[in-house]
């Protein structure tokens, strides 16, 4: 495991994270005019095994001359139980290190998994003499050991940004009685998915990792889409993957505050200053209207505005201090 020279910004937006076939040039040149905040190219299962080799080339090109503005770039290398990790990971690093925001590695099962990655990132910076530590890792929980093993997956380096739920894997990995990935299965009357997103989340905030959610396959049907996403955003995940340009807005809208509870964050935020200031009277707590908040209040306040804030929201309230 390796500590950055410098501070990284590990905690980037990720509302949306469009997943883009690695071997496809036309895809790639398309996802650079979406409103994706992130785009990770795939050389995993969106790329036939006699395409890698090739796409990884096609990868760094695009990475290096393509047009990221406002995006993480990411690409997904196979999993470690492949023959083609290492290779995935040398050939568009060292093409395009200083392009890369992040290595997805799927199928994460353990920490060593995740430490075996760190180590390889790091030699590649050392030899190619990139900066120490800038490129992050993001984990994809796909299978009930990875579950099973997310503390220590979550704590295994330093780079990690991300924990990912993999959906269709994981549902296979434990005889999940449905084909349709990220719906509820027949026969169960509650939320199949509820402990794992939970689990993953969990994990994810007690090492200040973001928690993203996997792709929904009905790529169609948006408004299914959104209810899978707003169950998601419910628990409070940063974002999920899109499989196709219309899953985009989508995704942005419903990981993002609305303008309500935006400006109610802020104006919250600005109250509880005041009120714990000099002017205000240095109290612990104030109205705001028929409202009382206080540090709890605060704390609340500051992700949804937080959220609001990466998501260039724009107040359309101001907070005006109480007469005397």
């Amino acid at each position: 495991m390796t500590t950055p020279t410098t501070p990284v910004n590990r905690l980037r937006p990720r509302r949306s994270c469009l997943a883009v076939p690695g071997s496809n040039p036309r895809f790639l040149e398309k996802a650079q005019g979406l409103p994706a905040d992130q785009v990770f190219l795939d050389l995993e299962d969106a790329c036939a095994p006699l395409a890698k080799e090739g796409a990884r080339h096609t990868i760094v090109d695009a990475l290096n001359n393509g047009d990221w503005s406002g995006k993480t770039r990411v690409v997904r290398v196979n999993d470690w139980t492949t023959h083609w990790t290492y290779r995935d990971v040398i050939t568009v690093v060292e093409g395009a290190g200083p392009n890369l925001d992040c290595i997805m590695l799927p199928k994460v099962q353990d920490a060593q998994q995740v430490v075996a990655l760190d180590l390889l990132l790091t030699q590649i910076e050392k030899t190619m003499g990139f900066e120490i530590g800038k490129i992050g890792i993001e984990a994809q929980i796909e299978n009930a050991k990875g579950l099973v093993n997310i503390d220590e997956i979550a704590a295994a380096s330093p780079r990690l940004e991300t924990l990912i739920f993999g959906p269709a894997d994981f549902m296979a990995s434990i005889n999940m009685k449905t084909l349709v990935v990220g719906q509820q299965p027949p026969g169960y009357p509650a939320d199949a998915y509820h402990y794992i997103l939970m689990r993953i989340l969990m994990a994810a905030r007690t090492h200040d990792l973001q928690a993203i959610d996997g792709p929904f396959l009905q790529i169609r049907d948006v408004d299914a889409y959104r209810e899978v996403a707003g169950r998601a955003a419910a628990l409070g995940f940063d974002g999920k993957w899109v499989l196709h340009p219309g899953q985009v807005d989508a995704a942005n809208e419903v990981f993002s505050p609305s303008q309500e509870d935006y400006d109610h964050a802020e104006l919250i935020l600005d109250a509880y200053d005041w009120c714990t200031s000099e002017e205000g009277g240095k109290k612990g707590s104030a109205m705001l209207g028929d409202e009382m908040i206080d540090e709890a209040s605060r704390k609340m306040a500051l992700v949804i505005a937080g959220k609001g804030r990466a998501a260039g929201m724009q107040r359309t309230s101001k907070f005006e201090a109480p007469e005397a």
